[in-house]
This record gives structure tokens, C-alpha cells and sequence, in this order.
């Protein structure tokens, strides 16, 4: 019979994984992973560095020092985006960004807002409920093209939105009104997809703690700021980052329901499509490749901005478990016999 003592205030030996199993898990992920990385290369990575090649040429149509005539891309390096941000373009440029950024912030906003209202009243309990829940889906189930047409036959100068507010209005036509005409149509369809995710958190949430803060006196207001939108914050954030997204790509809904060429609406999808229409490839690459940078910087800073807070609480909850674990660990052992 042996007899085994651990000495007082020693930690006992964890038995570390050997490298080769390390490694072997390495190559079996990578294995697993591979289809994944070979789809995204071919339908995302090569499309983009296609299109960051091709903004690097234009067409040439011209005559060479002989009087040939010369066909084909010219090499013109950063010439396109230089137009585009200073030249005669920039004008296009500049308003159609800012277009794009007023529907990204002021529509993230207002559906944002409508949608966690549409959560909280479809999460109540009342008769047809499940009918309601059902029906709200049906905007965002048809078509953007079918949606703008809808829209476009109710803002049309004798429609029902003139007769409603009673006056004549070309909604349809350059001038701020047409912004608020697609604002109006876009929170209509994509509304009731912020409210349907929010409405998924809100089902998480367990019904003893509304309970426990109604027994302490806690209002409907404190209740809604303290309780529930901390506990739907990862579920909302998920939502505004993909309407995000989604608005920044906008192309569809303003060109069906308002029209190409107006100022008012032109965003910078628009133009790349408007570019690449008229066989100027390289200055529609230009636009698509700033647009995809746009998209990229406002989605890191999002999640960054608005994401750290949730990593820095994950880090803190890791690092205080493993401190109580070398706590627990460096307490005496008692005797071991065998």
C-alpha cells in the first residue's frame, strides 16, 4: 500500500492535450471547413477582386499615332476613382451618397422604433393573436419590385395618398417628397422583419422577471428601459445590423417606385447600374468597389461601437471562472491512499 500526500497550498497537475491531437483537430476542421472556404471564394472573393481589377481600366474607343482605331481596356490605374471623388462625376457622387447614408440612418431609425412597438404588442396576450402574427409577414413576403409598383399606384398624383392628405403632391417627382415617398414604402415592407426578430427575444425573456420587478413597484417605462431592452439588446442588434446592410445596397424600391436619373433618390447602387448600362464598366466597378468599402467600414464599426461591450462581459465572466478555479485548486489536498 502507497500513500500519496499533495503538500499544502500546492495546485495538482492538469494533464495538458498532446500536440499531435492539437493538430490533428486542426487539419480535421480545416478539412470540414474547406467546401465553405471554396463557395465563398468563388462567389464572393473572386467577384470582388474582379471588380477591383476592372476599376482599374477604362474602355478605349479612340485612334492610336497612326489613325488605327484602338478597342479594348486601357490601363488607367486609380483615374476612375479620382473622377468619381474630385472630377466632373463628383457632383453624382457626393449626392448620391448622402442619399444613401439619409435612407440608411433616418429608415434604420424609424423601423427600428416601429418594430419593437409591433413586438410588444404582438407578444401581449389577446384574442387572434396568432393571426396578427401571421398577417404581419405579408409586406415583407412580396417583392421589392411588386412592393414599389404597389406604392407607386398609391402615390400617383390622383392615388390614395393625395386623397388622404388632401393636396395634389408629385410624389414620383424630384424634391424631398420622394424621399419621404420611399421612406413611407420601405418601413412598410421591413418593418414587420425588425418586429418579428425583436418579438423572438422577447419570447426568451422569462416571465418571472417582469413579475419579480412588478412586486417592486417597477413601472411600465422602467421596466421596458432596465428589463427588457438589456435582455433583447444581442436579438436588436442582429436586426439593425442586417437592415443596415441591406439599406446601404439600396437599389431596388427607389428605382421601380421613383424612377432612374432623379437626384432626389439616386443612391450609389444606382449609379454602378447606371455606369455599367451604358458599358463604363470601369467607372461601375469604381462605385461598386467604394460602395462594398462603405459597407464593409460601417458594419466593422458596428459591431465594434456596439459589440465591445458584449465581448468585454464575456472576457470578464472567463476571467473571473478561472480565477475561482485556481482558488478552488490551490487549496490543500487531502491524503490519498491506494
Amino acid at each position: 500500500m502507497t500513500t500519496t500526500t499533495a503538500e499544502p497550498g500546492t495546485v495538482a497537475p492538469v494533464k495538458q492535450k498532446k500536440k499531435s491531437d492539437v493538430q490533428g483537430s486542426g487539419r480535421l476542421a480545416a478539412v470540414l471547413l474547406s467546401p465553405t472556404f471554396l463557395v465563398l471564394a468563388l462567389v464572393v472573393g473572386y467577384p470582388i477582386v474582379d471588380a477591383l481589377r476592372e476599376s482599374l481600366y477604362q474602355r478605349s474607343n479612340g485612334l492610336d499615332a497612326n489613325g488605327f482605331v484602338v478597342k479594348g481596356d486601357k490601363f488607367v490605374g486609380l483615374k476612375n476613382y479620382t473622377d468619381i471623388l474630385t472630377g466632373d462625376s463628383s457632383h453624382a457622387f457626393w449626392n448620391a451618397f448622402y442619399n444613401t447614408t439619409f435612407f440608411t440612418v433616418v429608415g434604420v431609425i424609424i423601423e427600428t422604433i416601429l418594430g419593437v412597438a409591433m413586438a410588444l404588442v404582438m407578444h401581449q396576450a389577446f384574442r387572434g393573436r396568432g393571426f396578427v402574427r401571421a398577417s404581419i409577414l405579408v409586406p415583407w413576403a412580396i417583392p421589392t419590385a411588386v412592393s414599389a409598383l404597389l406604392w407607386r399606384w398609391v402615390f400617383q398624383a390622383d392615388g390614395v395618398a393625395n386623397a388622404i392628405i388632401g393636396h395634389q403632391v408629385l410624389w414620383t417627382t424630384e424634391g424631398f417628397h420622394a424621399k419621404v415617398a420611399v421612406l413611407i414604402a420601405d418601413t412598410w415592407k421591413t418593418a414587420p422583419f425588425v418586429g418579428l426578430l425583436v418579438l423572438a427575444g422577447l419570447q426568451l425573456i422569462p416571465g418571472e422577471v417582469y413579475e419579480a420587478a412588478k412586486v417592486d413597484g417597477a413601472g411600465t417605462w422602467y421596466t421596458f428601459v432596465k428589463i427588457t431592452l438589456p435582455l433583447i439588446k444581442p436579438v436588436l442588434l442582429v436586426a439593425v445590423l442586417f437592415r443596415l446592410l441591406d439599406v446601404l445596397r439600396f437599389f431596388d424600391l427607389p428605382f421601380v417606385l421613383i424612377g432612374a436619373h432623379k437626384d432626389s433618390v439616386n443612391t450609389l447602387s444606382m449609379l454602378a447600374y447606371d455606369e455599367a448600362t451604358n458599358l463604363r464598366y470601369g467607372p461601375a466597378a469604381a462605385y461598386a468597389t467604394i460602395l462594398f468599402v462603405y459597407v464593409a467600414v460601417v458594419a466593422y464599426a458596428f459591431v465594434k461601437l456596439l459589440g465591445a461591450d458584449i465581448i468585454g462581459d464575456a472576457r470578464a465572466r472567463k476571467k473571473s471562472a478561472s480565477a475561482k478555479r485556481a482558488k478552488k485548486g490551490s487549496r490543500p489536498t487531502r491524503e490519498a491512499t491506494a
